[in-house]
């Protein structure tokens, strides 16, 4: 049987020939019956404008309002989204801050984009942005810091106890917990603290402890003795001492029965720590016992 017999069968277009061959084929029983009993079957009554209006109501009737715009106002208003978020990103990224950061026992360098230096003791972050630097020389700091500043603009060094400006010069500017000091190697460096201003001429500093402006010495370097690899103190709490120990070492320091108050004037190797803690324990008059990157310093008198 050719493959368009049951086509043509179905639509009378057979001639006498091919029905008499397509009778004879063991399908043709079967597309009989099937056709008999086709013509038997009767769609169901079907109502289009009552299906129309079910259709309506249950529909059309609850589905959101949808505007068409003009193509060309569509277009305007995407490119204009995109022109906001790519003026959004600009602005984000451009005035994001660099940052460095020294963990315990690092140091670091920075070269800003007038060719200032800063040299960053352990346990320090700065940050600045190069993209107001030229109208703006600032440097946020956290931590101790010893700054060569090119000739230029007013630069300024912020922090949490105060702001340190100048135009040109050498200073360190240590910023911790309780304790504030800023010293002037070279140049002049204004100091403002609780909005007073204070003048600091090459080789003298300014110290606040625990709130309290501090006496301090005259120099007797050219550079803070950290760049060196020692750790310097004048009339300093041991506290703080021992928190700078902890910094250059990367260890943890533990007191009992210390009077952490007790001034300490001395100066400790940030490169050997046995020789640091005998430094720190021998003028205080304490003794130290170490396990491992832990240390307790505890009164001489005590049984350990």
């Amino acid at each position: 049987m050719q493959e368009n017999y049951l086509a043509k069968w179905l639509s009378g277009e057979l001639s006498e020939a091919e029905l008499a061959e397509f009778k004879k084929s063991d399908e043709y029983a079967s597309y009989q019956k099937l056709k008999e009993v086709s013509g038997t079957l009767k769609a169901p009554e079907f109502n289009v404008d009552s299906a129309l209006q079910t259709l309506k109501e249950d529909h059309i009737g609850k589905a959101p309002k949808v505007i068409t715009l003009n193509p060309f106002k569509k277009f305007l208003r995407v490119a204009a989204v995109i022109a906001v978020l790519l003026a959004g990103s600009y602005f984000y990224v451009s005035t994001l801050d660099e940052s460095v950061i020294t963990g315990f026992a690092e140091h670091s360098e920075v070269t800003l984009p007038d060719n200032s230096e800063i040299f960053l003791n352990a346990g320090t972050k700065v940050s600045f942005s190069k993209k107001d630097w030229d109208t703006k020389r600032n440097v946020s700091l956290e931590g101790e810091a010893f700054f060569k500043v090119a000739k230029g603009k007013k630069f300024t060094v912020s922090t949490d106890h105060g702001t340190v400006t100048v135009l040109g010069t050498q200073f360190n500017v240590e910023n911790r917990e309780g304790f504030f000091e800023v010293t002037c190697y070279e140049g002049l460096v204004s100091v403002t603290h609780n909005n007073t201003e204070t003048k600091l001429p090459a080789g003298s500093s300014f110290v606040v402890v625990n709130g309290k402006i501090a006496n301090s010495t005259k120099l007797s370097t050219a550079q803070p003795t950290w760049m060196n690899n020692e750790s310097s103190f004048e009339s300093i709490p041991l506290g703080y001492v021992l928190s700078e120990l902890e910094r250059q070492y990367n260890i943890n320091v533990k007191t009992e029965n210390v009077n952490t108050d007790l001034l300490f004037t001395g100066t400790f190797s940030n490169t050997d720590l046995n020789m640091a803690l005998k430094s720190i324990s021998t003028p205080s008059k304490i003794r130290y016992k170490k396990e491992g990157d832990n240390v307790l310093f505890y009164a001489g008198n005590a049984t350990q």
